[in-house]
């Protein structure tokens, strides 16, 4: 049997392996660069956030700051809007674009917008499969066990089913902040432009995510697919 962890399958990772440290560096690179270009308008998106909330009902959700650089997010169970650090009192378009892309996840929460709905609902499912998959796949290996090995691929892809429901979600968000931070003022058709740029930089991790745990499934099916007890 071929070793779990390097054997000729391996190969399947390298474009995946490939597309995250391109992605990494090009959302570190174009974050870094539109985070010195100020917004025309002057708002800090911390201000802009919550005009872009109560805009559109949604003046219950709160926008708090959180330690760290890009650790921004929207907490659907407290209905929290937290924003960096580095963003929360910026008046950078970066930083603009990420507000209004965590305000968008806001948005879609008050709609039950379905693909969100459906991605809330794997979460514990996600976190569960992606560390469980390997013990099951590993004890399967050890003890000669398919079942147990079989328990392990379908908890895994639990865990591709997640990647692929949060594309959209992801991509949803960031056309609501485009549409809003135009539309309400706070960013001219040129700085717009601009937003999309990160948007885009920050949405392309999340397909290398994507395409990574893709490969690595179709990586369990080869080397354990036509395995029987």
């Amino acid at each position: 049997m071929p070793i779990m962890f390097f054997d000729w399958t391996m190969i399947l990772l390298i474009p995946a392996l490939i597309l995250t440290i391109y992605a990494q560096a090009k959302v570190s690179s174009t974050y870094k660069k539109y985070s010195h270009v100020r917004a025309r308008s002057g708002i800090a998106a911390c201000d802009m956030a919550r005009q872009m909330l109560d805009y559109n009902g949604l003046s219950n959700v709160k926008v708090e700051q959180v330690r760290g650089n890009l650790t921004d997010h929207y907490d659907p169970r407290t209905k929290v809007l937290r924003l960096s650090e580095a963003t929360y009192h910026s008046t950078s378009v970066a930083a603009l674009g990420v507000a209004a892309h965590e305000a968008g996840h806001a948005m879609q929460d008050k709609e039950a917008y379905a693909p969100l709905k459906i991605r809330n609902a794997l979460v514990p499912i996600a976190n569960i499969g992606s560390s469980a998959s390997w013990i099951l796949i590993i004890l399967g290996i050890v003890f000669s066990t398919f079942n147990l090995i079989t328990i392990g691929i379908i908890c895994f892809a639990a865990v591709v089913v997640f990647q692929l429901v949060t594309l959209p979600v992801e991509f949803n968000a960031s056309n609501r902040a485009l549409v809003a931070l135009e539309g309400g003022g706070f960013l001219e058709a040129d700085e717009v432009q601009q937003t999309n740029k990160v948007l885009r930089a920050a949405a392309l991790t999340y397909v290398a995510a994507a395409l990574t745990a893709i490969l690595q499934l179709l990586r369990l099916l080869i080397l354990f697919g036509d395995r029987r007890e």
